[in-house]
């Protein structure tokens, strides 16, 4: 799976997004310290113990560098960045029941817009699965012979 590039000085703007989840009680906020354990049981349970590794990462960075969709104070999505490597987004997960409604564009562009209020111009979206999606959501575009690229020693790729 290839790596693609965004352009954070060209983001589109989310604000309707965010006003429509929030009509249907859904809040995307970053995580706190103290939902750590909770978070992170979650991911594991609905993504892997590989990503439940890398967004453990994502509590020790300034400020934290994980958002989480919530809807009465159940966890239905999560999105990471800077957590394999600096610069980069993901992991990601949005829960199967909810897919659809525009919870995993809205964490995909909060996190990528505090990348860019952090100073990033541009982002990677690591070993990118469906690509289609972030062409449409972001224009990302493809990083041409990244694949493994920065998970080449990734022990999960190891038979």
């Amino acid at each position: 799976m290839e790596d693609m590039l965004v352009k954070l000085y060209e983001l589109p703007s989310y604000n309707n997004l965010i006003n429509k989840l929030a009509d249907e009680n859904i809040e995307i906020f970053r995580a706190m310290a103290p939902d750590k354990c909770v978070i992170l049981d979650w991911i594991e349970k609905h993504s892997s113990i590989y990503a439940k590794g890398e967004a453990s990462v994502c509590f020790s960075n300034k400020p934290i560098s994980l958002f989480i969709a919530v809807k009465d104070k159940e966890i239905l999505g999560y999105a990471c960045y800077n957590a394999t490597k600096l610069g980069f987004f993901g992991p990601t997960r949005v829960d199967d029941k909810y897919k659809g409604k525009g919870i995993g564009k809205a964490l995909l562009l909060k996190s990528l817009d505090s990348m860019q209020n952090e100073g990033y111009g541009y982002a990677i979206i690591g070993g990118v699965g469906p690509k289609e999606f972030y062409k449409k959501c972001v224009n990302a575009i493809e990083i041409p012979n990244s694949n493994p690229g920065v998970y080449k020693d990734f022990l999960g790729r190891r038979k």
